[in-house]
């Protein structure tokens, strides 16, 4: 069954709206139409936090409660959630714990920025049972406050584990779970002044209309796409959103690899991968913020092929595959041959990506390292990966790759090649700094100069093998 109207439930009902804007923006709909304006705009490009909404989801007759950027979200994606807003927060004229906090430790000065550092606060209050500084510092990553500072509003945030957990929220909640319930997740298909949307809610279906809508952009979180509405200020006239497919939804292990779903989100991906490559999950928590990490997507990041997205060169160096889908025949590409120029990839008109494929090996070392000018929620200057495996102190596989240093992500082919079957030596590793002006060209930006990205990408290649060196002291006499 397909339908045109969106549902949601706001205010304990569901709330339909028939044929909205696919370019219209939660954000935009909750100011203009719901006439709620405690959230607000700042950045238009999910940096700044200001936009912060909560939606609430069912998962496993259980509520998930994920903070997002309004500002990046197309209204349509409400469909099947629970919207909260700051202004929902208060309960019979009381305040809710969060924001009594807020009050209470003076961590508001000119308050533009403090409605969505208290929906942050409130996601993470409801999820979780006590809160820790790391929780809290991560939880308010991607929320930018220059009057208050951090500390009284960190400080607002530890004293909630004192307050009791039960809020209007937990005492609704068999109420939500009923109306979130009774809301029929369709395929759904907009069509409105000549843009038009879909949702499908199966592989089947989406194989269905990426066929007949071959033109149209696949999005999941849509955190890079958007910005095309946004920030250029240009139409979207035709999307398919993918989040409403389960089937596409799942991390699992299994012969060997590890295979993460198309529309997982890197939330959950952050914690699965830690126990397989540490450094990649700690480059993940640096990913943007956790509002972007709840809905954006490593299919996502693939299929825009950013030259600065942050997961692209830890997979390059991971002989990462991806399993491409179709009309008539899935596919499993090497992602290391899928970048054919600046955000151009194989991936041709009616396939999209179904899933990522990562080896797993106990002989290799990973390591994997982000520079950028401030540790939360930014944009690398460069990020660089790096996959090593050795014996008997001779280089017996090196793959290594960097973001930020080319028009694409790629491998550092003519340093590996220097490296590869070499003994580990101070004079190797110099050799191969200089072969990295061979396999890379950086260029200068806003971020970064291109003398800077070079050296970066030369320190961090002896930080690697200085940090491998120091820790296989241990069994290896250097």
């Amino acid at each position: 069954m397909t339908s045109n109207i969106v549902k949601f439930v706001y205010k304990n009902k569901i709330c339909e709206i028939e044929d909205p804007d696919p370019n219209e923006t939660i954000l935009n709909y909750v100011r203009t139409k719901l006439k709620k304006t405690g959230t607000k705009e700042g950045c238009a490009e999910g940096g700044c936090g200001a936009c912060t909404i909560v939606l609430a989801e069912l998962k496993k007759n259980n509520i998930d409660y994920k903070a997002i950027n309004s500002c990046i979200a197309f209204l349509p994606s409400l469909e099947g959630k629970q919207l909260i807003l700051v202004e929902d927060l208060v309960f019979e004229d009381k305040l809710h714990p969060v924001q009594k906090a807020m009050v209470n430790y003076h961590a508001s000065q000119c308050g533009f920025c403090t409605p969505g550092f208290v929906m942050s606060l409130f996601a993470m209050y409801k999820n979780n049972s006590s809160y820790k500084e790391e929780i809290i510092k991560d939880s308010i990553q991607g929320n930018l406050c220059r009057c208050t500072g951090y500390r009284p509003i960190i400080d607002a945030a530890k004293s909630l584990n004192t307050e009791s957990k039960f809020d209007h929220f937990s005492k609704n909640k068999n109420i939500t779970l009923s109306l979130l319930k009774k809301i029929n997740q369709r395929d759904i298909a907009i069509y409105n002044n000549n843009k038009k949307y879909f949702a499908p809610k199966s592989i089947k279906q989406l194989k269905n209309i990426i066929q007949k809508e071959s033109n149209s952009k696949l999005i999941s979180g849509g955190t890079d796409v958007s910005l095309i509405v946004t920030k250029e200020k240009k139409d979207l006239n035709s999307l398919i959103y993918m989040n409403s497919i389960d089937e596409l939804n799942y991390l699992k292990e299994k012969n060997g690899y590890i295979e993460i779903g198309a529309t997982t989100p890197l939330i959950n991906l952050e914690s699965f991968i830690k126990k397989f490559f540490p450094d990649f999950s700690s480059i993940l928590r640096r990913y943007g913020s956790v509002q972007i990490r709840n809905v954006c997507t490593v299919a996502g990041n693939i299929g825009t092929a950013s030259p600065i997205g942050d997961t692209l060169p830890l997979l390059l160096t991971l002989d990462t595959q991806v399993v491409i889908n179709g009309k008539n025949k899935t596919q499993i590409l090497p992602l290391n041959s899928f970048f054919l120029g600046y955000r151009k990839t194989k991936l041709k008109k009616g396939q999209f990506i179904q899933s990522i494929r990562i080896p797993l090996s106990k002989k290799n070392i990973f390591k994997a390292y982000k520079i950028s000018k401030r540790i939360d929620d930014d944009i690398s200057s460069v990020c660089a990966s790096f996959n090593v495996e050795i014996n008997n102190n001779i280089i017996k596989k090196i793959k290594i790759a960097y973001g930020g240093m080319s028009n694409i992500p790629k491998r550092a082919f003519n340093c590996e090649k220097i490296l590869l079957n070499s003994y580990l030596s101070d004079k190797t590793i110099k050799k191969a700094k200089r072969l990295l002006e061979k396999d890379y060209k950086p260029i200068t930006d806003t971020r970064a100069s291109k003398e800077y990205r070079m050296q970066i990408a030369k320190n961090l290649l002896e930080k690697c093998f200085i940090e491998i060196r120091q820790k296989k002291l241990i069994r290896i006499n250097f």
